[in-house]
């Protein structure tokens, strides 16, 4: 496993319990929230932008 995936693992199981841990007090502290939004959100981008499309290969394969 190389170095970028474990950095896109990290960030999503962080910014997710972060997220979750702001959402479950009372007073919810907004800024952690948006911290822990933008840290998910910034690990599912970089996970998904390794994934190749299906719709390339399909394309590909009726030409």
């Amino acid at each position: 496993m190389n170095f970028s995936k474990i950095i896109n693992y990290v960030l999503i199981l962080v910014g997710g319990v972060v997220a979750l841990y702001a959402q479950a007090g009372e007073s919810q502290n907004v800024y952690v929230l948006i911290g822990g939004i933008v840290m998910l959100m910034t690990g599912i981008y970089r996970t998904s932008r390794n994934i190749p499309s299906k719709n390339t290969d399909e394309a590909k394969e009726e030409e």
